[in-house]
């Protein structure tokens, strides 16, 4: 209600009190640490979710890195250590005796030794030199046996036609591809690459009966073989039984 004021003049004026008020105030203000509870909820997720997508891809690489250990280890567990390229004593395994099964100039993958020539010839000529080292061209028994191969020229070739001849040949008979041993190749572990066999003769008008690999940025899916004119001097792969 108003009261009446006497000022000092003698006039009298009527005021009214208003009761002041907070409510104004108080509803932002809530509205505002709603508003911040909010985004640090939603920041706290997106924290949450990062930190669950590295867990999965860390995962995810130690496993891939222990499978790739576990295929190391498995393709070295039959040999004690690399041998080198100078002559050492060879050691011994226990009940095995020598860990070194393949003569010097001989590389030991698995159960069988590989040399690699440094020098050209043709495949006739290079199947002679491999056979005077109790082996013969290498004959190709699986896929394993030939991803091992095309890495391994892979690292040796000087330059892309760098190949080296295997025992595969079809001279006696077109199409009927044999290998060095007489044993017929088995179609599901052919490694042709693209188009190949192509038989072709613009080189010679006998064709091209023997077979030379290698890719020197590696073969897809380690398809690296290709038929040759035989006469053509490459270096070549030879194969025998470790001791």
């Amino acid at each position: 209600m108003s009261r009446p004021q006497r000022h000092n003049d003698g006039e009298v004026t009527d005021t009214q009190q208003h009761p002041v008020s907070s409510r104004g105030s108080k509803v932002p203000s809530e509205k505002v640490a709603l508003l911040v509870l909010s985004a640090l909820l939603a920041a706290t997720v997106v924290v949450i979710c990062q930190l669950s997508l590295a867990l999965v891809r860390t995962n995810e690489r130690f496993q891939t890195l222990r499978d790739d250990f576990d295929a190391v280890k498995r393709n070295t567990d039959r040999q004690c250590e690399v041998k080198p390229s100078f002559p050492q004593p060879q050691p011994t395994c226990p009940g095995s005796g020598s860990c070194w099964k393949c003569e010097d100039g001989w590389e030991q993958h698995g159960e069988k030794c590989y040399s690699f020539s440094t020098t050209k010839s043709t495949w006739s000529e290079s199947r002679d030199e491999c056979r005077r080292g109790r082996g013969d061209l290498v004959k190709i028994d699986s896929t394993e046996e030939q991803t091992f191969l095309d890495m391994r020229l892979r690292d040796v070739m000087a330059y892309a036609e760098d190949r080296f001849w295997i025992g595969l040949t079809d001279s006696k008979e077109e199409d009927t591809w044999l290998w060095a041993d007489g044993s017929p190749l088995n179609s599901s572990l052919a490694f042709w690459s693209g188009k190949e066999p192509d038989n072709w003769d613009g080189d010679n008008a006998d064709g091209e009966d023997c077979v030379r690999m290698g890719e020197k940025g590696g073969g897809v899916e380690h398809k690296s073989w290709f038929d040759q004119y035989c006469e053509i001097p490459h270096k070549y792969v030879c194969e025998k039984q470790e001791k």
